[in-house]
């Protein structure tokens, strides 16, 4: 059984002295592959080099909503000439609307159509951050396809929290939903509503390690990349599957919008490898 991370922050201080130990758990768990979202596009060379260490990550560049007030106008040039510059960036971002704890949303709208314009491009997804945004968020997306006579986006509503409607306005404009730790949460019940609702090939599951530690874990000063399991159990009690399907949908979910190939397990055509139970 093969897990996918699709959102980490293992660049982060609290990784630094132990990185080499929790690749080990990750790797324990099942976890074959991460993709390494972006704050600022200055934390690109520390991505890179991390992704040197540890082949199994991919990972994203742009600049968060909230440093929304560092965009400048040569910030796009920089995420485009960074994002070509290495084959192992899959994505843009992480980008979006967080109207949670910033007023600056004048400037979020600009960076984050900025980023869009650049993955489409690329032809890139985009790693959505939208908190207390959602309606705006889905009116501003529909006005940037019609302008641009786009179809449909490529991208991840990341560490979603939105209720089932909210969740289906951003199905129909093409995006993948993704679950974090939160939909493990006791009183999440909106959340827990909206992962029952997404499509199977359009699920994916993530961490947002080092934050919101999924229960059993909930309350550790840290998450990590092996916690994505308890992401993809709750998945499975929520959705009335086996874990293994849930592992199956979202690794291809993954693989299909991020372009990842994996790797054959060394395993026997007849031997299956479960994951270690996570530690």
């Amino acid at each position: 059984m093969q897990l996918i991370d699709t959102h980490v922050h293992i660049n982060f201080d609290v990784f630094q002295s132990d990185l080499a130990v929790v690749r080990s758990r990750w790797q324990a768990a099942g976890v074959v592959h991460l993709v390494h979202s972006c704050v600022e596009p200055w934390e690109f060379p520390g991505i890179q080099a991390i992704a040197n260490v540890y082949p199994e990550l991919s990972f994203a560049v742009g600049l968060h909503p909230l440093d929304a007030e560092k965009w400048q106008p040569e910030t796009a040039t920089e995420i485009l000439n960074f994002a070509q510059s290495d084959s192992r960036v899959v994505a843009i971002g992480e980008t979006g609307l967080d109207f949670y704890k910033s007023e600056a949303q004048q400037q979020q709208y600009q960076a984050f159509e900025a980023q869009l314009r650049v993955a489409q491009q690329l032809d890139l997804p985009v790693i959505v951050h939208c908190r207390d945004a959602a309606a705006p968020m889905a009116d501003f997306l529909h006005k940037f396809t019609n302008r641009y006579g786009l179809p449909s986006l490529q991208g991840v509503m990341h560490c979603w929290g939105g209720t089932p409607e909210e969740t289906q306005w951003f199905l129909d404009l093409g995006f993948y939903i993704s679950f974090s730790g939160t939909v493990t949460f006791k009183k999440a019940l909106q959340i827990q509503a909206s992962a029952q609702v997404v499509p199977s090939d359009r699920l994916l599951i993530e961490t947002d390690c080092p934050f919101l530690a999924p229960v059993p874990k909930r309350g550790e000063p840290r998450n990590e990349p092996a916690y994505v399991r308890y992401v993809a159990e709750q998945l499975s009690r929520l959705r009335g599957v086996p874990l293994t399907v849930i592992a199956q949908q979202t690794t291809q979910n993954a693989c299909q919008l991020f372009g990842l190939k994996l790797s054959e397990p060394e395993v026997g055509a007849s031997e299956v490898r479960q994951p270690a139970p996570v530690p």
